[in-house]
């Protein structure tokens, strides 16, 4: 064997004589990929994996993980290579992916997510540090970098730790020591699924050291968004029950989930500028004005203004255009009903209005927050997903989150809440 292309060609070969889902050669295929970067991956090899996928069912768990793998590692080899596919978003397991409704387990598996991503983020600095790793090699960060970079990995992981009663030992004086022993216990605490997944879900399109860090922070807040989005509905589905507690509980804990996210903005914060430009070069195609769970999350708030529904905004999403289109019920309307109804107390719709308030303010500091990383990363370049990149932040950062900002706040409504925008920070 000369190379991991030959080993991966060679094991897939063999594999084809068992077709064993569980016994499909993961590792060696993911070292093939990572070897060179996605979008330089050999043609012979990408022939071989979409050879296998044409005989794939889709009906066990085995093999639904081994198509959305194939679907992944393929998206460039099929034209159809997006943000979703570049961020694996499939595979990961989202908070509310699995259809359950509780908003107390998209909280569990948001803790349980981010806890393994930053985990990730953490092993693959440190151990690249020392020498133990020798994978994307082009420029790698230096050392203080790289220590700045972990303690806003820390930052973000360890309120997620807390929620999960994994104790690390946090030792405030020595953030390295504990960037160690957080990504040491987290990742030997995982389950072997949880460890494919990871696995799975990084394939970075280059060899630029900075590009995993992106990916892993773009996989936390698509996390985070997909959590927000089950307590959405939650608020909804309490509004128009007429239970306006709940509602209120459930959007207070969108903007703490919100603000506890802070420190991802922090860590993307890190990457280098000549990096993330290097990259970017080819992620053509792949932008984050196609996240689902952002749309999501904004179009359960209040139904889009039509010029904005018909923009690339939506109509990159069509999935979600197509719910909204067909009558999505939204924070809005369910509060307009429960009004008009008569089913809330002044004291219940003031702090109704106050917890919208609240949420609205979170999105307009990340919303912002975005804005000016762009600026640094981006400059005047054009973005992706037909925007023209910083402009197009600037644009949005306009459009309110509520119909008319917060339109029941009674004075309730922060000066930081005002109307902001949408999501665009892209690897392309």
């Amino acid at each position: 064997m000369n190379s991991l292309l030959d080993i991966a060609r060679f094991e897939l070969a063999a594999w084809r004589a068992d077709r064993h889902p569980d016994a499909f050669p993961y590792d060696a295929v993911v070292a093939a990929f990572r070897a060179v970067g996605k979008h330089f991956v050999a043609a012979e090899l990408l022939a071989d994996l979409d050879a296998v996928r044409r005989d794939v069912p889709r009906g066990c768990p085995a093999h639904r993980r081994l198509a959305g793998f194939l679907d992944t590692t393929l998206d460039k080899f099929d034209g159809r290579y997006d943000n979703p596919s570049y961020l694996a978003l499939e595979q990961l397991g989202l908070p509310g992916a699995d259809g359950c409704p509780a908003p107390g387990h998209a909280a569990h598996r948001r803790d349980r997510l981010i806890a393994l991503l930053m985990a990730d983020v953490l092993r693959f600095e440190l151990e690249t540090a020392d020498g133990g790793l020798d994978l994307m090699p082009e420029l790698r960060p230096d050392a203080r970098l790289t220590g700045k970079r972990c303690r806003h990995a820390l930052r973000a992981i360890l309120p997620a730790l807390e929620c999960l009663g994994i104790d690390v030992d946090a030792d405030p004086d020595d953030p390295m020591g504990t960037a160690h022993r957080v990504y040491r216990a987290v990742l030997a605490g995982a389950t072997p699924d949880e460890r494919r997944t990871l696995q799975l879900t990084a394939l970075p399109v280059s060899l630029v050291h900075d590009e995993y860090m992106f990916i892993r922070a773009l996989q936390s807040y698509e996390t985070v968004f997909a959590q927000i989005g089950v307590q959405l509905t939650a608020a909804i589905a309490a509004l128009t029950r007429g239970q306006a507690a709940p509602a209120t509980a459930a959007l207070g804990a969108a903007e703490a989930a919100l603000r506890e996210a802070s420190p991802l903005w922090s860590l993307v914060a890190t990457m280098q500028p000549d990096a993330f430009l290097r990259f970017r070069e080819y992620t053509d195609g792949a932008s984050a004005i196609q996240s689902r769970s952002y749309k999501r999350l904004e179009s359960l708030c209040r139904r889009p203004d039509a010029e904005r529904l018909d923009s690339p905004a939506y109509r990159s999403v069509p999935e979600i255009r197509e719910r909204v289109i067909a009558g999505r019920p939204t924070i809005d309307e369910a509060l307009r009903g429960a009004i008009a109804a008569g089913r809330l107390s002044p004291d219940e719709h003031t702090a109704l209005s106050a917890a919208m308030a609240g949420f609205e303010a979170a999105i307009a500091k990340w919303r912002k927050t975005h804005h000016s990383i762009a600026v640094r990363m981006l400059g005047e370049r054009r973005g992706t997903g037909d925007t023209e990149g910083v402009a197009y932040l600037e644009q949005a950062r306009g459009i309110p989150l509520f119909s008319g900002g917060c339109p029941f706040a009674h004075g309730a409504r922060s000066a930081d809440a005002a109307p902001a925008g949408a999501l665009q920070l892209t690897p392309a």
